[in-house]
């Protein structure tokens, strides 16, 4: 009996589906008495170690989850998972782990690296594990802020390491009780191969079916494809894509196919993350969503990789005068199969009652209360700006540049605007404060995109995101305005971005993501196979 530790705490879905996609049967935990029952358990999990050790003892599971570790019987932890089993977590100090593995939990230094560690590294296996028997060095799927560090008191455990400024333990494993801080049912192919060795119980492996190496390892910049669903005037969901975000053509939206099957599509392709932003008009009641509900529910039963849903994260009050905080939101899109919620103009709003208050956290906002459960990687923010020319740096209060291409009367300078509504309407906010405040709230990422390059073919705008990039710690993706292969490299090189993301050229085939990934490669550039 393979049993599933569910206690709540984020995208469980994509787990379920991969265990299913590989042939097994799962049984879900729904009382302590279960934890005792199961023949091979997994622990997984994402978010604020807090929060999940919080939920386990309200459940009542520590107890019977330390006599099941205790009597060594078949384990899989991953993420939390992992580091639920060490003493405690700097995340929450004064909080306790279970104990099983000495030593804390520490946070990455943000001095230097950009954290949360999201996105593709190696690992570097170095004793035999059944769970790595035919492991080749492909790249894993990583999302976290924290690490278990490698110590001689917890030498006995150590299984795999993966370089992040230092190196970490990115899988542990004691007797039949192992634990990986990347998510295998992300992982695409290499990922599926390790859960199924959990799964079928294999025992054999060895030192030259894992192909290690005592090579660094090394992070990956991530190409992702972007999907605008929304309903069109025959009230079909579909993809589109707008110019400087109108959305028809010819009086009728535009339609560039369904968004399951182009979201498989991508993940065959080789996309390293799938972003669907949900423009539709139902999103004033987005927990009645039901047609997006459930194209995460059915991508995630094809695509593992990360899948991050933007619109309608926020709290409203629906047709029959009940309440939903944005955190009921963001829980039942994370049960739907999301990975991470993508959230827009909320955040500028919510930067505005910030920047008010003189940069003062009150935990009232979606970023907070989001980031506070499921932790800072589960939260992106979707920054929307256009540029405003100026004479001067003096002539507005706003962070400037000085722009290589001037204003239409000769203007020098620029800075960038925030706009809500899907671009319609500026605020008194720019890019580079939004980031900052959005980081202070809690948020793990920043999807930066651009109106006055959306849809032009003519290359990011390296002077935004190279602004915002060096005014945040937290991972930026490069959004609006990718034509070509060399759009993609001269991103990475003029500005160290993280991520960079397209969807027009993708949906048209314009320009394959296997010739983006091509010549990344061909240009020296790490990313994953």
């Amino acid at each position: 009996m393979i049993s599933l530790l569910d206690y709540g705490a984020g995208n469980v879905r994509s787990l379920r589906n991969a265990i299913q996609a590989l042939g097994f049967s799962i049984t879900d935990i729904e009382k302590p008495s279960d934890i005792l029952k199961a023949e091979r358990l997994i622990f997984p999990g994402v978010g604020a170690f807090g929060a999940a050790m919080e939920r386990l003892h309200r459940l009542g599971y520590v107890g019977p989850l330390k006599e099941y570790l205790a009597a060594d019987r078949p384990f899989l932890g991953i993420c939390i998972g992992l580091q639920s089993l060490f003493e405690g977590s700097e995340e929450c100090p004064g909080v306790e782990g279970l104990g099983l593995i000495p030593g804390q939990i520490r946070r990455f230094d943000a001095s230097h690296l950009s954290v949360p560690h999201m996105g593709w590294n190696d690992v570097r296996v170095e004793r035999p594990s059944p769970l790595f028997a035919g492991y080749a060095g492909e790249k894993l799927y990583f999302v976290h802020s924290y690490r278990a560090e490698p110590s001689p008191e917890n030498a006995d455990w150590r299984l795999a390491t993966t370089d992040y400024g230092a190196p970490f333990l990115s899988a542990v494993q004691r007797g039949q009780i192992a634990a990986v801080q990347f998510h295998p049912e992300k992982s695409g192919a290499a990922g599926l191969r390790l859960l199924r060795h959990f799964l079928a119980g294999d025992e054999a492996a060895s030192m030259s079916d894992v192909g290690v190496s005592g090579a660094d390892t090394r992070f990956a910049k991530r190409v992702i494809a972007c999907l605008d669903v929304r309903t069109n005037d025959a009230g079909d969901l579909v993809v589109t894509k707008g110019d400087q975000y109108d959305v028809r053509e010819a009086g009728e939206v535009r339609n560039l196919g369904k968004p399951v099957e182009l979201a498989q599509r991508y993940y065959e392709e080789g996309a390293d993350e799938v972003t669907f932003l949900n423009i539709t008009a139902f999103r004033d009641f987005p927990l009645a969503d039901q047609p997006m509900l459930e194209v995460l529910r059915r991508t995630s039963e094809r695509v593992f990789v990360p899948l991050t849903i933007g619109g309608g994260i926020r709290s409203f009050t629906d047709a029959n005068g009940v309440s939903y905080s944005a955190l009921d939101v963001a829980d039942e899109y994370f049960r739907s199969g999301a990975d991470k919620v993508s959230i827009g103009s909320d955040a500028v709003y919510t930067v505005e009652r910030y920047l008010e208050r003189g940069g003062a956290k009150d935990g009232s906002s979606a970023i907070e209360q989001i980031s506070e459960v499921y932790g800072a990687q589960a939260v992106v923010i979707s920054i929307d700006p256009r540029r405003v020319y100026v004479e001067t740096p003096e002539a507005t209060r706003h962070f400037t540049v000085e722009t290589a291409t001037p204003g239409p009367n000769g203007e020098r300078y620029c800075w960038f605007q925030c706009t809500v509504k899907g671009g319609r309407e500026g605020r008194d906010v720019d890019a580079v404060e939004l980031a900052k405040a959005c980081q202070d709230l809690g948020a793990g990422e920043i999807l930066l995109n651009s109106i006055d390059r959306d849809g032009t073919g003519a290359g990011f705008d390296h002077e935004l995101i190279g602004a915002v990039r060096a005014a945040v710690s937290i991972p930026v993706i490069a959004s609006s305005g990718a034509g070509c292969v060399e759009h993609f490299a001269e991103v990475f090189a003029a500005t160290d971005v993280e991520a960079a993301l397209a969807a027009g050229i993708f949906h048209r085939r314009e320009v394959p993501i296997e010739a983006v990934k091509s010549y990344l490669r061909e240009q020296g550039i790490e990313i994953r196979a």
